[in-house]
């Protein structure tokens, strides 16, 4: 073998010549990027309520979504029923609102706007009568694969009846019936979602919708913005000033709890 053959070839690097690395793309940090711009984009259609994921944060304030956008509904006979679909950008009503308490690391229980605890009845039939938490009043979510169903105290699945749209727990396996979204209010974290929202791509109409929705009360579910061009709005995006921009244009509507 020729002894030109044993010599490694590499690329001329001239004299004050910098050699480039080679940068490794991260891709699981682009995933991670690209699941927190959807998980709040998904937070801001629901009306800036966010999808538990852990047993840990089902406390407080909570609504329980069966399909798209609907949501339990609590009755003033003690009864639970699926409330209308709502449209993009609103939260649940009131009467959805449910208080969840943390009973132990696997266990939770919950209370209607009524003052009362859920439980189960005889026939499978959810209901909430209960002045204290008792046995019967304590369920257990269950996560798997990033979905959830919730384990009621017979040994059943909550879930929505067909026939009529009743809240019941009837089922000892999981099925579509019984897969639910506990969605949590997180107001709180609205400034934090803002920032890592990137305001750099899309649609200036679509990111000023964006950041209405989770600003404003829709106390009439009308959304109210400015109308007329959005010249401004793309030269302070150019800039670095967008954020600014969009709160001197929500200021204008009159209708946003955080510009007074």
């Amino acid at each position: 073998m020729s002894e030109y053959n044993k010599v490694r070839v590499s690329k001329l690097v001239l004299k004050n010549e910098k050699v480039k690395k080679k940068k490794k793309k991260n891709k699981s940090k682009n995933k991670d990027e690209k699941i927190n711009v959807e998980e709040i984009q998904e937070k801001i259609n629901h009306g800036n309520w966010a999808e538990a994921k852990l047993v840990s944060e089902i406390s407080g304030p909570v609504a329980l979504e069966f399909g798209t956008q609907t949501y339990v509904t609590a009755m003033d006979n003690g009864l639970f029923t699926l409330g209308p679909p709502h449209d993009e950008g609103d939260g649940p009503l009131p009467e959805e609102i449910l208080t969840a308490i943390i009973v132990n690391e696997t266990r939770i229980a919950l209370k209607s706007g009524y003052g009362k605890y859920l439980g189960v009845d005889k026939d499978g039939t959810i209901v909430g009568r209960s002045d204290a938490i008792g046995p019967l009043e304590q369920f257990e979510p269950i996560f798997q694969d990033n979905k959830l169903a919730i384990l009621s105290s017979t040994g059943c699945f909550i879930s929505i009846r067909d026939e009529d749209d009743s809240l019941v727990a009837k089922n000892r396996t999981v099925g579509p019936n019984e897969l639910v979204k506990v969605r949590l209010h997180a107001i709180e974290n609205t400034e934090e979602a803002i920032d890592k929202l990137d305001e750099k791509k899309g649609n200036i109409k679509d990111i000023e919708k964006n950041y209405v929705k989770m600003f404003q009360k829709f106390q009439d579910k009308k959304m109210r913005m400015i109308e007329g061009k959005r010249s401004e709005l793309k030269k302070a995006q150019q800039e670095g000033k967008l954020h600014e921009s969009l709160l001197d244009r929500r200021a204008k509507t009159k209708a946003d709890r955080y510009c007074k």
